[in-house]
């Protein structure tokens, strides 16, 4: 048998689940952080939008430069709208990789 304050006979006994009423205020911080998604959403279509002009802009006008920035503009406004929408599914994903371990 291990000695008492071995790390085995420690982490054998713990098991730890997160909790919906730990903490006052869980709720609300779940409001916030959907209000936050719905900024990140409405800030990638504004970013969209922008980058399509300036790609459109850049085309119209002969300026390569501009063309690729509008492009670049675009797949990046696309990008974190993925990842915006795709955060929660990532994250519980990856905790139940975690959980597995």
């Amino acid at each position: 048998m291990g000695r008492p304050d071995s790390p085995t006979s420690v982490t054998a006994g713990v098991n730890v689940t997160p909790n919906t009423n730990g903490l006052p205020g869980i709720a609300q911080l779940r409001e916030i952080v959907g209000a936050m998604m719905t900024v990140a959403l409405i800030l990638s279509v504004l970013a969209l939008l922008i980058a399509a002009i300036v790609w459109a802009l850049g085309a119209n006008s002969s300026n390569p430069h501009l063309a690729g920035r509008g492009k670049v503009g675009v797949l990046v406004a696309l990008g974190a709208a993925i990842v915006t929408g795709a955060s929660v599914t990532l994250i519980n994903f990856f905790w139940n990789v975690g959980q597995s371990v």
